[in-house]
């Protein structure tokens, strides 16, 4: 038996509902993902950082932060990386 307008219409309007779900379950997946990626790396980078740095355990984030940001300030700011007097102030200001 051959379908009324009003069928096919309502089949489109099923299909397209059902497209729109797969689009946000694809959606979310990719979200869960990307997620997953930046948790692994942030925690890998952690890991890096804290076997470079002797008694990193004892330090805080904000201590770690400060140390990080002496050693590369010089490449970040256009400085002299090689001026060690001007790195050896900025060891001794943060003990």
């Amino acid at each position: 038996m051959a379908k009324t307008t009003f069928e096919k219409i309502e089949e489109i309007k099923e299909k397209i509902s059902q497209l729109e779900n797969q689009k946000k379950k694809l959606m979310q997946e990719q979200k869960t993902q990307e997620r997953k990626a930046r948790t692994k790396r942030l925690i890998e980078r952690g890991a890096i950082v804290e076997s470079l740095l002797d008694g990193a355990e004892a330090l805080t984030n904000d201590e770690i932060k400060e140390l990080l940001q002496i050693a590369l300030l010089p490449a970040s700011t256009g400085q002299n990386p090689k001026n060690p007097a001007a790195q050896s102030e900025q060891r001794e200001a943060l003990a």
